[in-house]
């Protein structure tokens, strides 16, 4: 197939290509749907993609594809799709998601907050006068 596009987003300002050389498929029979070549093709793709040796990525990308895969290499299997072709696209979209994803920058940190004074007064309102409609409830007596 040709090189695999990852789009731009956040930690990708100018999104990456990934060279078709640096990916592994591997093609196997698919256990779903496939009719009657359902025991005859090898529609399940297996995409493999080596972090460490990845020439396109810069050190601190690689790092942070290291911390999300210890061991270096993402394997993404795809088999829901009937056709070969199909499952190896799939397979595709769902490693530039993953790189994607893994390629952002941590959310900031929260910065803990203390309730206003009105909201504390309005929430014991609140209360208030949700107690007294349950104290209301209740037998009726002449």
């Amino acid at each position: 197939m040709k090189d695999l596009r990852v789009p731009p987003g956040p930690g990708l300002p100018s999104g990456l290509v990934v060279p078709d050389i640096e990916l592994v498929e591997r093609f196997s029979r698919s256990p779903g749907p496939g009719g009657q070549s359902v025991n005859t093709s090898d529609s399940r793709v297996e995409l493999e993609y080596d972090v460490r040796s990845a020439s396109t990525l810069t050190e601190t990308q690689r790092a942070l594809a290291l911390r999300r895969w210890p061991d270096g290499v993402v394997v993404i299997a795809a088999s829901e799709h009937r056709s070969q072709h199909r499952n190896r696209v799939a397979a595709r979209e769902r490693l530039a998601a993953l790189l994607r994803e893994a390629l952002a920058p941590p959310p900031p940190p929260r910065r803990a907050t203390r309730p206003t004074r009105g909201s504390k007064e309005r929430r014991l309102q609140a209360k208030k006068e949700r107690g007294q409609t349950k104290a209301l409830r209740g037998r009726v007596t002449d």
